[in-house]
């Protein structure tokens, strides 16, 4: 956490070490705000419209107002990165319902949301598991049941990522009545000799931006799509599997629960389809 970076709050940039939010605010509290992250790639946000469609859909399914036009918040994304110099790496958006005393209803409508931006440069064209492949766990599914809004209360998702990371693995594959859901912090795929399957969208996971420019470019790979359940038993058997986010573009799965997917390697199909976004990512 770098003290030179500038984040964005309230109309403001600022030094990190400078921003400030009340104690009363109602994300500290209650987890009541929405957020969203899009990637960096060759200094130029990547999927970015698609990204603050969503945004605006989950502050309208929570009853908070939009403090910006999608032309506003691009604009202070864009002055946020170069400001920081970031060439590649994650802007991370969040609105909360803002700051008011302690009360589980709405506070007036006239209260102002808190609005903040920060970025973090990462590596994510040529992330090192890229090329060996992520192993995965799949962990019981805790959430809530609205989990096609992106909301900032991700208590049960970083408890998911706390036990992929106790058991020495890259992601965990959430399961509900045996099926998977979706990961922890992504979207997950597996492929079927040349099918591509994938959970249809639902309230029972986010709609994922990186998903859905995937499920397009799947006919350029030779694909055809399946949208249904995947059970994990299906997984196991996978020809190849992958997971997707923002921060991980695709990402080849070589291993769900300690078996071995394909031959234990990125698999050519996902490999393409990870070109295929990369040039999607780099044309703009």
């Amino acid at each position: 956490m770098s003290a030179s970076r500038i984040v964005y709050l309230n109309g403001e940039f600022l030094p990190f070490e400078e921003a400030r939010v009340p104690i009363m605010d109602r994300g500290f509290l209650f987890a009541d705000g929405i957020y969203e992250v899009s990637a960096i790639l060759d200094g130029r946000l990547v999927d970015n419209a698609a990204h603050l469609a969503r945004l605006d859909r989950s502050l309208g399914e929570i009853g908070i107002r939009n403090p910006h036009d999608s032309a506003e918040w691009e604009r202070l994304q864009t002055e946020l990165v170069s400001r920081n110099g970031v060439t590649e790496g994650l802007v991370y958006m969040q609105v909360t319902r803002g700051v008011a005393e302690r009360d589980f209803g709405f506070p007036p409508a006239d209260t102002a949301p808190t609005v903040m931006m920060f970025t973090q440069a990462k590596t994510v064209a040529a992330n090192p598991l890229a090329a060996k492949g992520a192993r995965v766990i799949t962990v019981e599914d805790l959430r809530w049941k609205r989990r096609d809004i992106k909301s900032v209360a991700l208590l049960a998702q970083v408890l998911a990522k706390q036990q992929a990371v106790e058991a020495g693995v890259s992601e965990a594959w959430m399961v509900e009545d045996g099926a998977i859901t979706e990961g922890s912090s992504s979207t997950a795929f597996i492929i079927r000799g040349r099918t591509l399957v994938t959970r249809p969208l639902s309230t029972a996971l986010l709609p994922g931006i990186t998903r859905a420019s995937v499920l397009r470019l799947a006919a350029e790979a030779d694909l055809t799509v399946e949208e249904r359940l995947i059970p994990v038993s299906d997984a196991l058997e996978a020809t190849e599997a992958f997971y997707t986010s923002a921060s991980a573009f695709v990402m080849p799965v070589i291993e769900i629960d300690g078996r071995r997917i394909g031959d234990g390697t990125p698999g050519p199909l996902t490999r393409r389809l990870r070109e295929l976004y990369l040039e999607l990512a780099r044309a703009g």
